[in-house]
């Protein structure tokens, strides 16, 4: 490892000179040997879809269509010195509204 005179960050070798993020450049000397390697990862990514039947369910009434059931969620939407915002799904029409707390 090689860090940079100039501001202290470290340098990266880049052919035959470490190279700096500042434009800082410097040559390697006869003892540093520099060499690269790079390689080439290939993963398959499965994606899965939240399912909100996961989420616990509370009474409380929806807007939009009456039920009184609802799946619920806490999220910190705002500055961590606030309180968390609570979301509701209905379970009957998807709908889906919050409640600031």
């Amino acid at each position: 490892m090689k860090f940079c005179k100039k501001c202290g960050s470290l340098m990266m070798p880049r052919k035959n000179e470490f190279v700096c993020g500042c434009g800082y450049k410097e040559e390697s000397t006869g003892s540093t040997k520099l060499h690269e390697t790079t390689t080439k990862k290939t993963q398959d990514v499965n994606v899965v879809e939240h399912s909100f039947e996961t989420n616990p369910k509370t009474t409380i009434v929806c807007p939009k269509c009456g039920n009184n059931e609802a799946y619920y969620w806490l999220k910190q939407t705002r500055s961590g010195d606030e309180g968390e915002t609570q979301f509701f799904k209905c379970t009957k029409c998807k709908h889906q509204w919050r409640s600031y707390r």
